[in-house]
C-alpha cells in the first residue's frame, strides 16, 4: 500500500509540473457593449454597435489582446432605466470592469454614472452631449465629438460660408434652432447658442420638441414667424423626417441645417425623395469624403459589407469602429487590464494628430477623458448622397446655398 501511495503522489507531481510548466490557454477578454438596440432608437443603435462588433472581430482575427480573444457581453439600453440596470447589471453580476456604448446621451448619462460610481471604465464612442465628460468622472472617456464640437463647426460655416453666399455679414445671419428635448437635443441647442455667439450670430427662437411626436406643424409656423435665415435642426431619426416632411407640405421655404442624428441616414434620403437635395448636415465623418483624409475608411466600409451583406447605414458605425480601436490600443499597453489607474495612464498617453484614423479624427483625451481632436465635418445632400463639402481637407466638391 505504501509504496502505491507513493506511486500515485509522484504521479500527481509530476502531472503538476507539467500543468505549470505547458503553454498557459488563452482566455477571454470580457467588455460590456451597452447600446440601444431595440425601441426607438434601435436603427443607430445597432447601427453604432455594427462599428463596434467590426473592431473585435477585426482584432481576434489578427490574436486579439495578449493572446486573449475580446468578447462582447452584450447589453440593450432601450430606455434611460434600462441603460441604468444594465450598466448596473453589468459591472455587479457579470464582473466587469470596462463598458463602451452607447449612442443616445440621455442613456450615456445614466450607464456612465453608474460606471463612475462603481469605479468601472466607461469608454463612450457615439453620445455628444457635453456633459458626458463634465461631471469630473475619472473612468469616463469618449473619443468622439461634443455637442459644442458640432455647434462650432455650424457657427464657423455660417459665419465663414453661409454669410458671404447670402451677402450678409454674420451678425447679420438669423438662426432658429428645432430640436428634440432629450439631453441630445437641449445640450446641442445649449451649445448653439454659446458658439453663435463667438461667431456673433444671431439667434432669434428656439422650438424644443418631444421626438415621439405625430405633428411638428405648430413647430413650423412659430419657425415661420420668426423668419431666419436658417434653421439648425437637432433630430433622431424619425422625427428628422417628420420635419422636413412638414417643412416642405406647409412651404416653409427656409433652409434646415441637420446636427448629426437623423439626418446623416440614408432612411431620411429615401424617405424625403427630392426634398433631401440641398439640406446641410454637421455630423461624424461620413463615406463621401476625401479618402486622403481619413486612412482606413474604405477598409472599414469591405469589412463591413462582407459582415453584414450591406452597405453602412451612417457613419455612426464608423465612429465606433475608430473609437472601439482607440479602445484596443490602449488596452494593449495595459496588457489587457482595465483597472482604472493602469488605464487611466494609457489612455492620455495616446498621441494621433488629426488626419491618422478612419473618421480623420486624431486622439488626444484631455483630463476629463474628452478626445480634444474629434472635430465633425459638414456635408451637404447632393444627388442622393451626403458629400463632405467643408472644411477643405476633407472635402469632395464645394457646398451650393440651399434652396
Amino acid at each position: 500500500m505504501k509504496r502505491q501511495s507513493w506511486t500515485l503522489w509522484l504521479f500527481l507531481i509530476g502531472l503538476l509540473a507539467l500543468t505549470a510548466s505547458g503553454p498557459v490557454a488563452a482566455k477571454d477578454l470580457q467588455i460590456g457593449a451597452l447600446y440601444p438596440r431595440s425601441g426607438s432608437l434601435a436603427l443607430l443603435g445597432e447601427e453604432s454597435w455594427r462599428g463596434a462588433e467590426i473592431a473585435r472581430l477585426e482584432i481576434n482575427k489578427k490574436g486579439g489582446i495578449g493572446g486573449d480573444s475580446v468578447v462582447f457581453v452584450n447589453a440593450d439600453g432601450h430606455d434611460v432605466a434600462a441603460a441604468h440596470s444594465e450598466a448596473e447589471r453589468l459591472i455587479e453580476q457579470s464582473k466587469l470592469g470596462l463598458i463602451l456604448g452607447s449612442y443616445a446621451s440621455s442613456r450615456s448619462m445614466a450607464a456612465t454614472e453608474v460606471a463612475a460610481r462603481k469605479n468601472a471604465v466607461y469608454f463612450e464612442l457615439g453620445a455628444i452631449a457635453n456633459s458626458v465628460t463634465e461631471r469630473g468622472y475619472q473612468t469616463v472617456y469618449r473619443t468622439c465629438a461634443t455637442a459644442f464640437n458640432f455647434s462650432k463647426s455650424q457657427s464657423k460655416f455660417i459665419a465663414e460660408w453661409l454669410a458671404p453666399q447670402l451677402k450678409k455679414k454674420p451678425s447679420e445671419v438669423k438662426v432658429s434652432i428645432a430640436h428634440e428635448d432629450s439631453d441630445y437635443g437641449t445640450s446641442v441647442a445649449d451649445s448653439f447658442k454659446n458658439a453663435a455667439k463667438e461667431f456673433g450670430i444671431q439667434v432669434v427662437s428656439v422650438e424644443p420638441y418631444a421626438a415621439n411626436t405625430s405633428d411638428l406643424s405648430p413647430v413650423i409656423f412659430r419657425l415661420r414667424k420668426t423668419a431666419p435665415d436658417v434653421i439648425i435642426a437637432v433630430s433622431y431619426a424619425q422625427d428628422a423626417i417628420l420635419l422636413s416632411r412638414q417643412a416642405a407640405e406647409f412651404k416653409l421655404g427656409i433652409p434646415l441645417f441637420g446636427t448629426g442624428g437623423g439626418h446623416s441616414l440614408k432612411s431620411f434620403q429615401e424617405a424625403l425623395g427630392d426634398k433631401v437635395e440641398g439640406v446641410l448636415n454637421v455630423d461624424f465623418t461620413q463615406y463621401e469624403v476625401n479618402s486622403a483624409f481619413t486612412p482606413g475608411l474604405k477598409e472599414f466600409v469591405a469589412l463591413y459589407k462582407a459582415t453584414f451583406k450591406e452597405d453602412p447605414k451612417s457613419g455612426h458605425s464608423l465612429a465606433n469602429y475608430m473609437g472601439t480601436k482607440v479602445l484596443f490600443d490602449i488596452l494593449a499597453q495595459t496588457k489587457g487590464s482595465v483597472e482604472p489607474n493602469a488605464f487611466r495612464k494609457a489612455a492620455l498617453s495616446m498621441n494621433l494628430p488629426e488626419g491618422t484614423t478612419s473618421t480623420g479624427w486624431g486622439v488626444k483625451f484631455g483630463e476629463n477623458g474628452q478626445n480634444l481632436r474629434a472635430d465633425p465635418l459638414i456635408m451637404q445632400w447632393r444627388g442622393g448622397k451626403l458629400v463632405t463639402v467643408w472644411p477643405k481637407a476633407a472635402a469632395l466638391m464645394d457646398a451650393v446655398l440651399p434652396k
